[in-house]
């Protein structure tokens, strides 16, 4: 059974060369965008320098309304389910945007590293937050208006409120964005978009040391490295029960968990992938919004405890329903004793504000009705049920669980190409963007490093560079 259920998800959710395309494309996509956005950083740090200059104060001073806003360096992070590469119907495109001249600190001793004429830096304070969250006290003067109007003054510093940040963040867009959260949030169609305002650390947060200690077996150490190296965000958001709810900042691992994503291998990756279909097709289903306890980022959280701890000694076709078993049985445990520890800060508990009280006792109720039914149950999800039954009525046919005979060599072309073009978007008519743009493809295409598919979306997008420039 377990077999032929990751045939079907392989079908589902797609095989492991359906994900690698979905994440190559999207790879060299945000590498060609932000080289360009990076290739203007030394002109926009000359123009900042000037307008710093001219201040005749250190204390922060707001803009006058009328005043020109300047442009935005910014960096931009694609997360979200769509970037790990799955392409459900619920799969969500989440992007993080954060000015590439500020940065996060964590103790001042580390101002040392920065040229503060270039970067204005960001001191987190985390000793009266809940743990997985931080206040953000801005330094020096920001010469951004909206980073200057979203600062509150509390004990003689000046704070980033990221409530107000926000808010202020949607009502510049002309994108008719709303708050939603710690994003800025628009539907096209039925696909939500949200965009979350953050600023970049270039190191790791103390409060998640104790993470690197823990990764003995996995992931691998190159891999605890990387994720190291990159640091982390803090995002506009804060803890309900924090007593600064309105000014704080969570510390989001949205890039670390986008890399143990890629580290999984592609029966964890599936594993992961039917419990987002077990959550959407069975426990949500039928719910709104508001009575929705689980999301998919407790199950991703399931996953990569079961993964570390070693509980499965073997991740392939035949153990993949062991493997969701065991998750399974870990969120019914996190339910019942309502704590569910952040991976990287254990002291997070992610249910504290939201899993108590009659809604956590129903929702175990719930859970556990489920696992007095045993595997049975996966037989209420209408995107595995066939793959489960054909078992059940074929109990000694072979299965084939070779990737390879899943999909055919056209129906993988049509698949490729759907994904180029799903990435090949020029994000402007702009005749000096788009020679820039040639000039980083011309960089990129000389690498040794690029898959054969990341070398097929730099030709497409160099003809599309060249056919709008032609329209103008």
């Amino acid at each position: 059974m377990s077999e032929s259920v990751f045939v079907g998800l392989c079908r589902v959710i797609g095989t492991s060369q359906e994900v690698a395309v979905r994440r190559d494309l999207a790879d060299i996509r945000e590498m060609v965008i932000n080289q360009i956005r990076s290739s203007d950083e030394n002109n926009v740090m000359v123009s900042e320098s000037r307008r710093r200059m001219r201040r005749d104060s250190v204390d922060i001073r707001f803009m006058e309304d009328n005043q020109a806003r300047p442009n935005y360096d910014i960096s931009e992070l694609i997360s979200g389910s769509h970037r790990e590469g799955f392409r459900l119907k619920e799969s969500d495109i989440d992007t993080m945007g954060w000015p590439n001249n500020h940065r996060v600190i964590w103790e001042l001793s580390q101002s040392q590293y920065y040229n503060t004429n270039r970067k204005i830096l960001i001191l987190c304070e985390s000793s009266n937050s809940p743990p997985g969250f931080t206040l953000a006290s801005l330094l020096s003067p920001s010469m951004y208006r909206d980073i200057q109007r979203a600062c509150v003054r509390m004990n003689d510093r000046y704070y980033i409120s990221s409530s107000k940040y926000v808010q202020i963040m949607c009502s510049v867009s002309p994108s008719n964005y709303t708050p939603h959260g710690p994003c800025a949030s628009r539907r096209r169609g039925t696909v939500e978009n949200d965009i979350a305002p953050c600023f970049l650390s270039d190191f790791w947060p103390p409060s998640a040391s104790s993470w690197i200690d823990r990764c003995r077996s996995w992931p691998k150490p190159h891999i605890v490295d990387n994720i190291v190296k990159n640091g982390c965000h803090i995002v506009a958001v804060g803890h309900k029960l924090g007593s600064h709810e309105d000014h704080e900042w969570r510390i989001s691992f949205s890039l670390a968990e986008q890399k143990l994503v890629f580290a999984m291998n592609h029966c964890q990756f599936l594993t992961y992938g039917l419990l987002k279909l077990f959550l959407t097709e069975i426990i949500n289903n039928g719910l709104g919004d508001g009575d929705k306890l689980l999301c998919s980022y407790h199950m991703k959280t399931a996953v990569f405890w079961v993964i570390q701890q070693n509980t499965i000694p073997q991740w392939c076709p035949k153990n993949l329903l062991e493997g969701f078993w065991v998750c399974f049985k870990l969120i019914l445990k996190w339910v019942y004793e309502g704590i569910c520890p952040n991976f990287f800060i254990p002291a997070n508990n992610m249910f504290l504000s939201k899993v108590h009280g009659e809604a956590q006792h129903l929702l175990f109720i719930k859970l556990h009705e489920l696992y007095e039914k045993g595997l049975a149950f996966l037989l209420n999800s209408p995107s595995i049920r066939s793959y489960i039954i054909n078992v059940l009525h074929n109990p000694k046919l072979p299965i084939c669980t070779d990737e390879h005979t899943l999909i055919s060599e056209t129906e993988f072309d049509v698949h490729l190409f759907t994904e180029i073009r799903r990435f090949d978007v020029i994000p402007t008519l702009n005749t000096q963007y788009y020679m820039k743009c040639l000039s980083t493809i011309e960089r990129l295409i000389c690498s040794s490093l690029l898959t054969k598919y990341q070398v097929v979306m730099l030709q497409k997008l160099t003809a599309s560079v060249l056919q709008h420039t032609a329209f103008i």
